[in-house]
């Protein structure tokens, strides 16, 4: 058995962030996962073929175990500890723990429960999109640049997790402000309440104070799968299940906020930058907006928001492909890498909506595929629809301008989007 060399540079510097596809499609080139070095020092195994991504998606003995992992990132000399790293309950767990998180908010991502959101949905969208004339200006016909991260795709998760949660009208902007300050560029740097850590704290903090204040207006008589939202559900799996700890309740509110609102806000970012990218794209869609939900599939297989999985570590050796992972080593599977895999996609690079759909790796494989699935791909349904419906001539406001991305390796999300919406005027009164 073979062990590859070790790539020392190149992933998550910036001009691996500007290109990720044309470095993971030469990491592709030999099967097996290859040992990179990110700038921070961290080595780890990564695993970019479709196959072999599975198949580590699907092995127990790759754990999710939070202790594992600051073991094996303690002893690569990579310290963490507490808030600054694992502090998703139902991310960063292994069965049975795992298992039982998952069942407590499974009933809230449910067909029918996503189904009922729908109309909620629609409606915010619709009032995001109101709201933009009025603070960019309709005098000059919808030709005044609008960042459409900042005006619908960064706040509409925010909203509808606020709609999933119960959270009460007069707390929806403290949750919001919580979000920019926890999930944008300039709140991490600049936003108040001190670093990372700290505001980790104040955020669970604000989510155990928004427990305390729901708490006395949970109807305790109704069994946990007929509560009115998901809080008032975890608050009775609490309170009289004993199914969820203090730090487990709080520690998903925040698993909601943070990996909710991230991975839906990129999915939407991405898909409406793809499709002013290949403006063909965006001409069968506009005549056949029938094909709106098999396009969402395509456009996740072509730029997913989660470009690579949180840190897994190997409980044992494991063989993969024809190399050794050694027990202890820390792997992460590369879910863009995986879905552009010509392998399994034939003409990868391509974006094409009327293309069959097949096994992408977006939302994860396996127990820990993404339980908010549904609801993110609801939400992006439905901005594509409103958009098409609403601003047919939508266009790049620079076709030529470089992506923006975030600054991040693991996440694959625009910081700007740039567009014009030129809106269809309004429709007068039909004469009799």
């Amino acid at each position: 058995m073979s062990r590859p060399a070790e790539i020392p540079t190149g992933i998550d510097t910036p001009a691996f962030l500007a290109d990720q596809h044309r470095y993971y499609a030469r990491l592709r080139q030999s099967p097996g996962p290859r040992l990179v070095r990110n700038p921070q020092g961290l080595g780890y195994w990564l695993i970019t073929r479709h196959a072999e991504a599975r198949a580590v998606l699907l092995d127990p003995r790759f754990s999710k175990d939070p202790k594992l992992a600051e073991q094996a990132l303690s002893a690569a000399g990579y310290g963490v500890s507490g808030a600054d790293s694992f502090f998703l309950p139902l991310v960063n767990s292994d069965p049975p723990d795992h298992t039982r998180l998952r069942r407590l908010v499974s009933g809230a991502f449910t067909p029918r429960r996503v189904e009922e959101l729908r109309p909620r949905v629609e409606q915010l969208t619709q009032d995001l999109l109101d709201a933009v004339p009025d603070e960019h200006g309709a005098e000059d016909g919808g030709t005044t640049p609008v960042d459409l991260m900042t005006a619908l795709a960064f706040p509409l998760p925010v909203l509808v997790i606020c709609e999933l949660l119960g959270v009460p009208h007069g707390s929806r902007s403290a949750l919001l402000n919580w979000a920019t300050q926890m999930l944008t560029v300039s709140g991490r740097a600049a936003g108040p309440g001190g670093g990372p850590a700290e505001r980790t704290r104040r955020l669970h903090r604000w989510f155990a104070s928004l427990v305390a204040a729901k708490r006395p207006r949970v109807r305790v008589d109704l069994p946990q799968d007929e509560q009115p939202d998901l809080l008032a559900a975890l608050i009775v799996a609490h309170d009289q299940g004993r199914r969820l700890s203090d730090e487990e309740l709080v520690g998903l509110l925040v698993l909601l906020l943070v990996a909710g609102h991230e991975t839906t806000t990129g999915m939407i970012g991405n898909a409406v930058d793809a499709l002013l990218r290949h403006p063909d794209q965006f001409e069968v869609l506009r005549r056949r907006p029938e094909l709106v939900p098999s396009a969402v599939d395509e456009l996740l297989r072509y730029e997913a928001p989660l470009a690579r999985t949180t840190l897994r570590v190997a409980r044992e050796d494991v063989k993969v492909a024809d190399i050794v992972i050694p027990a202890g080593s820390v792997v992460s599977v590369a879910l863009t890498a995986a879905n552009r895999d010509p392998d399994v996609f034939p003409d990868p690079h391509r974006l094409d909506i009327t293309r069959a759909r097949g096994p992408h790796l977006a939302f994860g494989h396996g127990i820990h595929f993404c339980l908010g699935a549904p609801l993110a791909r609801l939400q992006t349904e439905t901005v594509l629809v409103a958009l098409l419906s609403r601003c047919p001539q939508l266009a790049a406001a620079d076709p030529h301008a470089p992506q923006q991305w975030l600054p991040v390796g693991d996440v694959r999300g625009l910081l700007t989007l740039p567009v014009l919406l030129r809106p269809v005027p309004p429709v007068g009164p039909i004469a009799s």
